[in-house]
């Protein structure tokens, strides 16, 4: 199994001193406050409707609620950092009223946003861009010292799915990884957590294809978040709407876990939760 392996990862991140376990899987529950994402888009209409989501996500079992304001879907128009702070920060204010314990990822490539949202309260960044969007990123996250995700991507989302080209999949995201990850050991950056994007810049081979590697991403010796709810590459193989897909979401989030990944990014926290106790106990008896 992808864990059994001479790879040190970390297994830790420390969230503004709230020390987080990751030897065992946890779960990243999604909210979504762009009207335009590609499942929930406009689902919630008041701080109301957030909070509620939020406690539905701790109840079932969430580590993390990860509260993005920007759709990053295939074809996404970039927004200015005003305005996504005008949907992020009341959001972010009243879940942390009602729930304060609760570890808020926000999900940004802005630098102004990432420090604001971590001044109101949130814990960690989301990153799809790896700072590729924003050139002050990185020192950004230096100076705030909080947990940082670094994902894949090729273009924007405005153009990534625009016929993506590959030499090597695995060789060109390996890379892509490394040279980011030096760059932020360069400037201090400790927690770094990778994702490998999931339909970012990826056509659907793409994504099958590294989903069979990934644990080969273990040879960065860092937490690997894996984020493939309701997407595109569950929907097109079952012709079925996004709606539809939880019962592919957790399968293939069940073989992310085989391979050795420490956190899913989902919105069905529940589900998510079930497949990690059921592969954890099948792990018990190898």
């Amino acid at each position: 199994m992808a864990k059994d392996n001479y790879f040190n990862t970390k297994l830790t991140i420390n969230c503004l001193g709230k020390v987080i376990n990751l030897s065992s899987p946890v779960v990243m529950g999604i909210i979504n406050l762009s009207p335009d994402s590609f499942f929930d888009g406009g689902k919630y209409k008041s701080n109301w409707d957030v909070i509620k989501q939020a406690e539905k996500l701790l109840y079932e079992g969430a580590t993390f609620i990860d509260l993005g304001a920007v759709s990053t879907r295939p074809g996404a128009k970039i927004i200015s950092p005003g305005e996504e702070q005008k949907r992020l920060l009341p959001a972010l204010e009243a879940i942390l009223k009602y729930f304060p314990s609760a570890l808020i990822s926000v999900d940004t490539y802005n630098s102004s946003t990432a420090s604001t949202a971590i001044e109101y309260g949130a814990h960690m960044i989301n990153d799809i861009s790896a700072g590729n969007f924003d050139p002050n990123m990185f020192k950004t996250i230096a100076n705030l010292n909080v947990p940082y995700i670094i994902m894949h991507i090729k273009g924007t989302p405005e153009t990534m799915q625009k016929n993506p080209v590959y030499d090597g999949l695995l060789e060109e995201v390996i890379t892509y990884f490394s040279e980011k990850i030096e760059k932020l050991h360069q400037h201090g950056v400790i927690d770094i957590i990778i994702d490998p994007g999931f339909g970012f810049g990826k056509n659907l081979d793409h994504n099958y294809e590294l989903l069979s590697k990934l644990e080969y991403l273990k040879i960065l010796e860092l937490p690997i978040m894996a984020g493939v709810s309701r997407k595109s590459m569950i929907n097109k193989v079952l012709d079925i709407k996004p709606d539809e897909a939880l019962n592919g979401t957790t399968v293939i989030n069940t073989i992310a876990l085989t391979k050795g990944v420490d956190i899913l990014r989902v919105h069905d926290v529940k589900q998510a939760m079930e497949a990690i106790s059921l592969v954890k106990r099948y792990r018990e008896i190898l």
